[in-house]
């Protein structure tokens, strides 16, 4: 989650002949259940003493210096409110349709702000008796309305002195307000109200990295917010592998302290080895170790039989519980959003988002790694199409570059060990599981595809990624190839124009042993799946035939003999 602070100078204006009749008008249009103390959040995460410390004391030095995620938003909050410099505070849930949309958000900082200020209460109860419709009107009209004219004009008559005024707006989730075009227009309203003008708050907003947070941020292009905002990365900058250990242990202990099972009282629960587990499964996020903490401590079982469920537990095992089911929750949620918003858009029609998730997925993990970039080009994208099809999966994937000999190598990686064994079960990912074999069929079936229709536009190196990846994806299984594809392939000379590369382009020295063998392992599948199931003796004839003839061709090389040891190379 990342955690972005604004500061906008100091701007008020102030209304004493406000109407009380215009502040109940207001209160029928808040959120409530979106406040920072509100009894619907009565189990909100906070961080625990002696966790997140560094980044909390970096976060409300900040808040606290007037020149200059939902656990950590809300600890944050509690903070602010003791030392009175809370202004207003909104939390976003995508659950709640008071709080998953911006119908009320500007409303309830209003309400919240005017609660400050007896002055500024009055102002915005005239704004509103002047304004009945207001609150249908766009979210800048609203804000300009409810927050920075009543300010100004409060301020301006002396009602109000903005540097003790408690000037701390706190956004929390704003991910999971629904539409990436809410969201921006949520951005840019704060920017051109409260950004632009001479007021004195601090604005904190914790989000997930989703498309508009990262485009009003980033540097290259610089987005509209990028000179404005102290942002911090909390996956780059803080390591809370330590506290995710001492949050375990102290809430863990707390739940045996209070159980009925003898088992959990005792002094030896949970052992250091659980403990160690569940951090490396956590991967230094504290979402997991939180959805861990809640599934132990739920009264209907016993503690330490809901810990071993948890550690036990693996997707091939066959059990029925399911100890991760909110954090599934939360991944399908972020999976299914990605999808919808990837494949609405008309050059993405027809592409199978999911589908090509777990393709990168399972190439970053393959002893035969291919770079991202080249990746793209395996499984039929564009030029740099990974970047794209992960630009709603920020808050679990990035994409490392490290450089390399020839290019700058990119390679996919989770921040989250549990969102890719998520992906890898079934049983977890539910409908939007992928399995392996699907993958596995849409490789080999891309690469045909391409050696049949762009051979002539292959370059050397190209062609011989795309025979690697068609070697290894194949496997031993010819259950990977669609028939009625490699009927056509054969059909359509595809082995001739593999076979014309071969003997004319391919230096022998760049075609390596591990690229042969795998080709050498299709060809040979391919000639046993034509002759025994599909019964097409003459198409088998002539894959063998370009067969004998490449090993005639490699034999001075040493790979047949290689192969026949690993019985690859039989006699037909």
């Amino acid at each position: 989650m990342d955690h972005v602070s604004f500061h906008s100078s100091q701007h008020v204006h102030n209304t004493q002949d406000g109407r009380e009749e215009g502040w109940k008008m207001l209160l029928d249009n808040i959120a409530s259940n979106a406040l920072h103390d509100s009894s619907a959040r009565f189990d909100a995460p906070k961080c625990d003493e002696g966790t997140r410390v560094e980044v909390t004391k970096e976060l409300f030095d900040w808040i606290q210096d007037r020149a200059g995620k939902s656990a950590l938003q809300q600890t944050i909050a509690g903070k602010c409110a003791e030392s009175n410099t809370l202004g207003s505070a909104f939390f976003f849930s995508a659950a709640d349709p008071t709080r998953n949309n911006l119908s009320y958000i500007v409303p309830t900082i209003a309400y919240q702000l005017g609660l400050r200020n007896t002055s500024l209460r009055d102002a915005i109860g005239k704004a509103v008796k002047d304004d009945p419709p207001v609150f249908k009107k766009t979210l800048r009209i609203q804000m300009e309305t409810l927050i920075v004219a009543p300010f100004q004009r409060v301020r301006a008559s002396g009602g109000l002195d903005s540097s003790t005024f408690p000037h701390a707006i706190l956004i929390d989730g704003l991910d999971e307000c629904s539409g990436e075009d809410n969201q921006d227009e949520l951005l840019s309203t704060i920017k051109h109200c409260l950004l632009d003008n001479d007021l004195p708050f601090r604005i904190f907003i914790a989000s997930r990295p989703e498309w508009a947070i990262r485009t009003a941020l980033d540097s290259d292009p610089e987005g509209y917010l990028y000179q404005l905002a102290y942002h911090i990365k909390l996956s780059d900058m803080y390591d809370a592998t330590g506290d995710i250990r001492r949050y375990l242990w102290t809430r863990l202990r707390g739940i045996g302290s209070r159980s009925r099972d003898r088992r959990a009282q005792s002094h030896l629960w949970p052992t250091k080895e659980d403990i160690g587990k569940l951090v490396a499964a956590a991967s230094g996020q504290f979402v997991y170790a939180a959805t861990v903490v809640k599934y132990v401590s739920e009264r209907r079982g016993s503690p330490v039989d809901r810990l071993r469920a948890i550690i036990d537990w693996t997707p091939k095992g066959g059990q029925q519980t399911r100890p991760l089911e909110l954090l599934d929750n939360l991944y399908r949620n972020i999976l299914s959003t990605a999808k919808e918003l990837y494949e609405a858009v008309d050059t993405n029609q027809g592409r199978d988002f999911l589908l090509l998730v777990r393709a990168h997925q399972l190439n970053s993990h393959v002893r035969i790694q291919y770079s991202a970039r080249g990746f793209d080009e395996i499984i039929s994208l564009e030029e740099g199409g990974h970047q794209v099809l992960f630009s709603d999966l920020h808050s679990l994937i990035f994409v490392r570059q490290s450089p390399n000999w020839t290019e700058v190598w990119e390679e996919m990686r989770f921040y989250h060990l549990s969102f890719s064994e998520f992906l890898d079960s079934e049983f977890r990912a539910q409908h939007l599981f992928v399995s392996e074999m699907r993958v596995r069929q849409y490789m080999v079936g891309s690469c045909l595809q391409k050696l049949l229709q762009y051979e002539a536009f292959l370059d050397e190196r190209s062609f011989y990624w795309i025979i690697k990846a068609l070697g290894f994806y194949s496997g031993n299984q010819i259950a990977y190839v669609d028939d009625l594809r490699l009927v056509d392939f054969t059909r359509n000379n595809g082995w001739g124009r593999i076979d014309e590369r071969l003997s004319s382009h391919i230096e022998i020295a760049f075609f390596d042993f591990m690229t042969w063998e795998g080709l050498a392992r299709f060809t040979i599948n391919t000639i046993k799946h034509l002759n025994d199931e599909l019964h097409e003796r003459k198409l088998a004839d002539i894959v063998k035939s370009y067969f004998d003839k490449w090993k005639e061709i490699y034999e001075k090389d040493g790979f047949t003999e290689k192969a026949e040891e690993k019985e690859y190379l039989v006699d037909f």
